[in-house]
């Protein structure tokens, strides 16, 4: 799933193309990815875009009237293109917006499950919807991460994928982050000494100032990513192999010797074991 280096690398790329000209059509779009119908899609035409704006994962479009706002959630799959005129477009696109240039924004999504997600709402409307989200991550400062730390006890790649709590990290840049903090992904987050919560910090700006330049520049994920789907391949800080977690919804990535002392985690399904 695109996290905060993704989306804001995303975000800057889209500001300026998305308000140059006024919207022509807005749609079509897949009967999954549309969450919303009033306002209809339709009430975007004739209206130009304010700029692009960007809350924990969602890209959001306000018009410059300040009375509409277009809200785009990639998930896991999806893929969100600005098309100049005359580009190739793809055939069945999950969303589509032509604007009055010929140019256009195309959402597609790869594989049968429709995850994406597209929605008008009004300003208010989106305020509620995205009202359950902790501030974002890129930007925080020490005490107050520290204070969310305490708040409850987690563990500690949990805490960081949990967008209540954080918003913007997922489960990739969270492997980056503890390796470059040297802590455990296990470790509870109300145990933390105050040099582990500064590590912890640092650890998430710098991790997601290096991620933001290299998607800016258009680096993939294997020059993005130094320990997130590396298994085997050496720790970028001691050498030694990357170990990994499995479960249902994620994988851990991991270094032993620098995060966890040497031992290796379990999962939790099958063991007690998880530190």
């Amino acid at each position: 799933m695109p996290e905060f280096p993704e989306i804001e690398a995303l975000r800057r790329g889209l500001d300026d193309p998305v308000r140059a000209f006024p919207v022509a059509k807005a749609g079509p779009a897949h009967v999954a990815t549309l969450k919303t119908y009033d306002p209809p899609l339709s009430a975007l035409e004739g209206r130009r875009f304010a700029g692009a704006e960007r809350r924990a994962k969602n890209i959001l479009l306000p018009t410059n009237d300040g009375e509409l706002v277009l809200h785009v959630h990639l998930m896991s799959a999806g893929r969100l293109r600005y098309l100049r005129p005359g580009e190739k477009q793809p055939k069945t696109p999950a969303f589509r917006l032509s604007f009055e240039d010929g140019s256009s924004l195309v959402l597609t999504e790869a594989g049968a499950k429709k995850r994406a997600k597209v929605g008008l709402y009004t300003p208010a409307a989106i305020e509620e919807e995205l009202a359950h989200l902790g501030p974002e991550a890129y930007g925080l400062g020490v005490e107050e991460l520290g204070e969310i730390l305490s708040s409850d006890s987690r563990r500690l790649h949990a805490f960081l994928r949990d967008q209540r709590l954080v918003a913007g990290i997922g489960r990739a840049w969270a492997n980056e982050i503890l390796n470059c903090a040297q802590l455990s992904p296990y470790a509870l987050t109300t145990e933390l000494s105050g040099e582990q919560v500064k590590r912890l910090s640092e650890a998430v700006q710098e991790e997601l100032a290096r991620g933001l330049e290299l998607r800016e520049r258009g680096a993939p994920d294997k020059k993005a990513y130094r320990v997130h789907n590396r298994l085997g391949e050496p720790c970028p800080r001691c050498g030694a192999p990357i170990a990994r977690v499995d479960f249902d919804e994620h994988t851990i990535y991991y270094c032993p010797p620098c995060q966890t002392e040497g031992r290796i985690l379990k999962d939790r399904r099958l063991s007690r074991l998880l530190r």
